[in-house]
């Protein structure tokens, strides 16, 4: 096939040395299939900001350090360089996600590089060489949904043990093959210290993949997965070797409304009080 344009410097420079097909058309990236030697791998091009339908990517990169001031500078101020100093940062989001949470253990495409805003990485496929399904294609016994569910659990622990949130995780965003689910899509993943919506992206993160994998498993809607891994992280005791369970008392207290509100007009009364004998003082002077 045509190589598409943004291609074509990776064919000339040798980094590519075929483009085979087109894989998928996604909401931040188009990813084609491209045989790199003997190896067949995937490329994925980023799409312009302007063209990008990510919502909310602000919400996601808060946070997020930009190591040179200069370009730190730049991006505040949102002038052209600094717009696409901003693109190159989210791209590269992606790479350093993929690195760092491959060394962590957790199952995620092994990335070659991101030249000019394409990301070359591992193709995953299944047991015939075809490209493995992504998860809300799958079907599965209960058994298997359990098992599944329980090492994805598992994954995000790791990601967050190195200060990562996916935060766009779900049934889409995960594939599969016969040695069990893969993590992709890295673009927007959250440093979980600096971003203050971090505990709630951790949460629909494991709401979504519960809540798929307890359609072949009812039980795990049960689960507390995501209370329990913040709760740990939060207490400082979150470790790639912790063994989670999915309990967690959840917090059933309600607050005693009547009770603040009483203390609120007590205080209010004691300022006016304070008020009239400073007027008092002040009319006696």
């Amino acid at each position: 096939m045509k190589a598409p344009k943004r291609l074509q410097p990776l064919l000339h420079d040798g980094l590519i040395d075929e483009v085979i097909r087109p894989l998928m058309s996604g909401k931040e990236a188009d990813v084609f299939v491209v045989r790199c030697g003997s190896d067949i791998r995937c490329a994925k091009i980023y799409k312009d900001s302007l063209k990008r339908s990510f919502k909310k990517a602000a919400q996601y990169t808060e946070g997020r350090k930009v190591r040179n001031s200069r370009r730190a500078r730049a991006i505040e101020k949102g002038s052209k360089f600094g717009r696409k100093q901003q693109e190159e940062t989210w791209q590269n989001a992606e790479v350093d996600a993929l690195y760092k949470l491959a060394h962590a253990g957790v199952r995620v495409p092994q990335p070659y590089g991101c030249f000019d805003g394409v990301l070359l990485m591992e193709l995953i496929t299944d047991e015939q060489g075809e490209i493995a399904p992504r998860l809300n294609d799958v079907t599965m016994s209960a058994e298997q949904a359990r098992e599944d569910h329980a090492l994805v659990m598992q994954y995000v622990m790791l990601m967050l043990c190195t200060g990562l949130i996916h935060g766009d995780l779900s049934e889409f965003n995960v594939l599969v093959n016969e040695e069990g689910p893969v993590i992709i899509d890295l673009p927007q993943a959250v440093d979980a210290a600096a971003n203050n919506n971090a505990q709630s992206m951790l949460e629909r993160d494991v709401k979504n993949m519960t809540d798929y994998y307890g359609m072949f498993a009812p039980d795990l809607l049960e689960s507390h997965y995501a209370q329990e891994i913040w709760s740990l992280f939060e207490d400082g005791d979150l470790y790639p070797d912790r063994q989670l369970t999915g309990n967690f008392e959840l917090d059933t207290h309600i607050a005693n409304t009547d009770a603040v509100l009483d203390e609120i007009r007590a205080v209010l009364a004691e300022e006016e009080s304070r008020q009239e004998r400073l007027k008092a003082a002040d009319s006696l002077d």
